[in-house]
């Protein structure tokens, strides 16, 4: 039996250079990958290592979405001078496919983001030493080479593993090294257990384009793994932190690190989820779904960390 034709999307009514056209590049609903993380970290250092500098925070916050805005914008264009946007793909829309932005500028837009970024971030290298300025430099050749250069991640199977290390490891242990000082077994925990989610972001992104990518030469780690492989994948990326969450209450010594818990009943429906969503804007409507997890979890754990840090 031939698969249904998903509906056509209705077009959307965008003048070309509007405030509208540069929303749909940057996709700020996305960028709550890049923030969950640093909140999180920050109220993990003064938790556990009584370590908290606001201005530093602040920095922290505005280096992380400028790196996640490099990143939105080199995969709108990215994608588009590849030639990736045909009429078949059920994903959100791109601004430079569909000429509302030139690729000359988001590309101008996105040299500027990574000047800004390495400017914000200056006094955290100057604070943090080496490390951080390794974290700098990574983080924004892993913005640019997702998919940039001549062999973008996002044409690899590596997507979710970059996503789980920039925006989980890197994100979480960088913050909290730049308020502490050093790295607890703690921030570890946590770093894995927010990257998970990040990736679990991703994952369901690649899912819904899974077909559709196999046609353009994009070997995605859903297109190399099985459907039902990638939706048992998902279901570890988004169900494994609830169990890392049991191990930091062990290790911190504070049920507080448990609050997280109270949205694993919104993780197990979400997995659940992904096997019967059929193709198209419903799923769209999951990856974000899949976002407000990570930042229900990200958030309640802050809350746990700053209970904690009190008692």
């Amino acid at each position: 039996m031939t698969a249904p034709t998903p509906p056509a999307a209705t077009p959307l009514a965008v003048r070309p250079g509007s405030a509208l056209a540069w929303g749909i590049a940057l996709r700020p609903k996305t960028l709550w990958i890049a923030t969950i993380p640093v909140i999180v970290a920050t109220c993990l250092a003064w938790s556990v290592a009584g370590a908290f500098d606001p201005l530093i925070a602040l920095i922290a916050l505005a280096a992380a979405v400028l790196m996640q805005v490099v990143t939105n914008l080199q995969n709108d264009v990215g994608y588009t001078e590849r030639g990736g946007e045909t009429g078949t793909r059920v994903g959100l829309p791109r601004a430079t496919a569909n000429g509302w932005l030139s690729t000359g500028e988001v590309k101008r837009a996105i040299v500027l983001a990574i000047v800004a970024a390495q400017v914000v971030a200056l006094p955290l290298m100057i604070r943090g030493g080496w490390p951080i300025v390794l974290t700098s430099i990574s983080s924004t050749a892993a913005a640019f080479a997702y998919m940039g250069g001549p062999r973008p991640i996002a044409y690899t199977p590596f997507g979710e593993l970059t996503v789980f290390v920039f925006f989980g490891l890197v994100a979480v242990c960088g913050t909290y090294y730049v308020q502490a000082g050093t790295i607890g077994t703690s921030a570890w925990i946590v770093a894995a257990a927010i990257g998970m989610h990040a990736a679990a972001v991703l994952l369901v992104n690649n899912y819904r384009d899974r077909a559709h990518d196999a046609t353009t030469g994009r070997r995605t780690l859903t297109v190399v793994l099985s459907a039902a492989g990638a939706i048992r994948l998902y279901s570890a990326l988004v169900l494994t932190p609830f169990a890392l969450v049991g191990v930091l209450v062990a290790v911190a010594g504070s049920l507080w690190y448990a609050l997280p818990v109270l949205a694993l009943p919104w993780g197990w429906r979400l997995w659940q989820a992904l096997a019967h969503t059929p193709s198209g804007p419903a799923q769209n409507a999951l990856l974000f779904r899949t976002v407000m997890l990570e930042v229900a979890f990200g958030m309640l754990l802050a809350a746990g960390a700053l209970l904690a840090g009190r008692h």
